[in-house]
């Protein structure tokens, strides 16, 4: 089996439609972008969030998850103990980005300590500190947001232990301002994030393929690893290990759980099989989360059944739904509650657990739900949703298949942006199920 999957990797022969980078020109991209962020987009979310100081402090191998987002491309780590401080003028309409470290942060960071002047680290941040008197200070400490959360205890109390006691009155979680940062895209990011989906959606439409599946044969582990071995082979990365499962019609239907972490391993892939898989890839910095199905054709059948396709406009119909609900301000609860409301209104049992994406894949952002919390999700989901913000798009709708005897769930999951005009898919959305083998057409008798 494994000889057989290896040769199907090797001769696979699907063309992706978008360019991926060598490295050297992903770090370019990389810091171009950053430098837009830094330049462009931090003072407008220090002035809405109301933070004229923001200091984020990390040490190395132990970073801060919003530090890391901001790291020069050809750093993969902090260095030693790395302390970034941003300080908004806004009456100057000024941006200052300092690093107290050793070293230049990058091209878009200055260091601004040297040690042979100020032996002590926290004295010159204290030093800075005092130079600007700031009205607020930010740190990055969160009960609820857990990428917001990143100064640790250490850090935390050799900062107050420094600080004069005048600015403690002024030092106060930056929990908006580090999800403000790690949830709104820009527009240059945007456009590279199409690329991303759509060579998501390459991969899966190879894997989903004769070229990868010998129904019969091959097993849905087989079909994981070699998602996995090709988003290696392409210089990618993941997030998370690729699933693929099936339902048939001797199978009974699972929890929620069934997709994600109680499917059984090694299922071979059979004529009739419908087919679901969940993967995502990091490339330059941002992440994709798709979900999508396939059925296996069986001899002599040119296309699904029509039942399974109906179930797919079903699983579409409850996307239209849910996004058609999206409003800037609603927290993710209200989204949620309404969305459910009308989707069992007309007559579907859907179930939603979207999440914000982006330079994270479970990112920090509005919530809307979770497959275990389909009342609402506490704090999380009463945040409110913002304009420049991409989600996955995740959901489920439960379909009774007389057929089959049974109850199926239509798993679907995309990249969607919501701005100034609206929602949008990053790059479209399955409406087809995809077949394997791919149709074709013969002539002759």
């Amino acid at each position: 089996m494994k000889l057989i999957i290896s040769f199907l990797f090797l001769v696979s022969t699907v063309t992706y439609s978008q360019q991926i980078l060598p490295e050297r020109q992903r770090a370019e991209v990389v810091d171009n972008i950053l430098k837009d962020r830094f330049d462009n987009l931090l003072p407008e979310l220090m002035d809405d969030t109301g933070f004229d100081m923001w200091i984020l402090i990390s040490r190395e191998y132990n970073e801060d998850p919003v530090l890391k987002t901001m790291l020069p491309a050809t750093w993969l780590n902090a260095r030693r103990r790395t302390i970034l401080v941003f300080y908004r003028n806004k009456e100057q309409n000024t941006i200052e980005k300092l690093a107290v470290a050793r070293y230049n942060f990058g091209e878009n960071i200055i260091s601004a300590w040297d040690k042979e002047q100020q032996p002590d680290q926290w004295k010159r941040l204290v030093e800075i500190i005092e130079e600007r008197q700031p009205k607020s200070i930010g740190l990055n400490y969160s009960d609820n947001f857990n990428i917001c959360d990143g100064i640790v205890k250490t850090d935390y109390e050799a900062f107050m232990e420094n600080l004069p006691k005048d600015y403690y009155s002024k030092v106060r979680s930056a929990e908006k301002l580090a999800i403000s940062w790690i949830e709104t895209r820009t527009e240059t990011e945007m456009i590279i994030y199409n690329q991303l989906v759509d060579i998501t959606h390459d991969i899966i439409a190879e894997a989903f393929s004769e070229k990868v599946i010998t129904p019969g044969i091959t097993t849905t582990t087989d079909v994981e690893w070699w998602m996995r071995d090709k988003i290696t082979a392409l210089g990618l990365e993941t997030w998370f290990h690729p699933t693929v499962d099936v339902q048939r019609t001797a199978e009974e239907l699972g929890n929620h759980l069934y997709a994600f972490s109680n499917r059984p391993e090694n299922m071979v892939i059979l004529p009739g099989d419908l087919v679901h898989c969940d993967i995502g890839i990091t490339y330059l910095r941002l992440n994709t989360d798709c979900q999508e199905l396939a059925y296996v054709l069986k001899p002599n059948e040119t296309e699904p059944p029509k039942f399974l396709q109906e179930a797919l406009q079903d699983g579409n119909r409850v996307q239209d739904i849910f996004t058609s609900n999206f409003e800037t301000g609603k927290t993710g609860n209200q989204i949620l509650k309404e969305s459910l409301e009308q989707g069992r209104e007309e007559g579907y049992r859907p179930a939603i657990y979207t999440h914000p994406l982006g330079t994270y894949g479970h990112s920090s952002g509005t919530t809307l739900g979770m497959w275990d919390a389909q009342n609402g999700v506490p704090v999380n989901g009463d945040y409110p949703l913002h304009e420049n913000t991409v989600y996955a798009i995740e959901l489920n709708t439960t379909v009774n298949i007389p057929e089959w005897k049974r109850d199926i769930r239509i798993m679907l999951e995309e990249a969607g942006f919501w701005g100034k005009d609206g929602f949008r898919y990053v790059n479209g959305r399955q409406t087809k199920l995809l077949t394997i083998p791919r149709i074709k057409s013969h002539q002759g008798n």
